[in-house]
């Protein structure tokens, strides 16, 4: 059994690199998340809808921010449209049978994307083949894509209008900074369709 202090600093130093991956990642890119957070908004108020996918913790951070979108964060507000792409096990699985895994994303693109929507892709490698194809869909079909990627983000930062990139060779850290970016992005959306006072 690990002895007590081992774990406690095993603990700290942990947080401590949590925290600071996310003061860097957030001084070095203000100004590109202050962009996606405008164009989601943008999509949004002219009709728009939000299409978010990813794999493993990804999948569960698409999910995760679909929920926060479609029914609130903090403050009660209209509904926002956001549809995660990784929680209808049987077009999943379907998909997956019959075409390749890889189709998993650009299947459902091509059924639910419209131009004015925007996709949303989550990968800490930015090169998974389901990931590529799903950004290479909503181009196709005149949508902004927007990417959360990590390490020097991948194939996929090439095929994102915005991409932002958690520059780490630690995946859990990655993950980290994209849910806390994720939090902040409802945050920034959800003000905009609230009556919320300032911070």
């Amino acid at each position: 059994m690990m002895k007590s202090d081992i774990m406690r600093a095993i603990i700290l130093e942990t947080a401590e690199a949590s925290v600071a991956a996310k003061r860097r990642f957030f001084a070095d890119r203000l100004d590109e998340v202050e962009r996606v957070a405008r164009l989601l908004v943008d999509r949004l108020r002219d009709g728009g809808k939000i299409l978010l996918f990813g794999n493993g913790g990804s999948a569960a951070d698409a999910q995760h921010l679909a929920a926060e979108l479609v029914n609130r964060f903090t403050a009660q507000r209209p509904a926002l449209a956001a549809i995660s792409l990784t929680t209808d096990t049987s077009i999943l699985t379907s998909i997956a049978n019959d075409a390749d895994f890889e189709s998993v994303f650009s299947r459902q693109v091509e059924a639910l994307g419209r131009p004015g929507d925007v996709v949303v892709a989550i990968s800490t490698s930015g090169n998974s083949p389901n990931i590529l194809a799903g950004l290479l869909a909503a181009r196709e079909r005149g949508m902004s894509t927007v990417a959360l990627l990590g390490r020097d983000g991948g194939r996929a930062q090439a095929l994102a209008d915005l991409a932002l990139v958690v520059e780490s060779a630690h995946t859990a850290r990655i993950q980290e900074v994209h849910i806390t970016l994720g939090h902040i992005l409802c945050d920034l959306i959800e003000r905009e369709f609230a009556a919320l006072p300032e911070p």
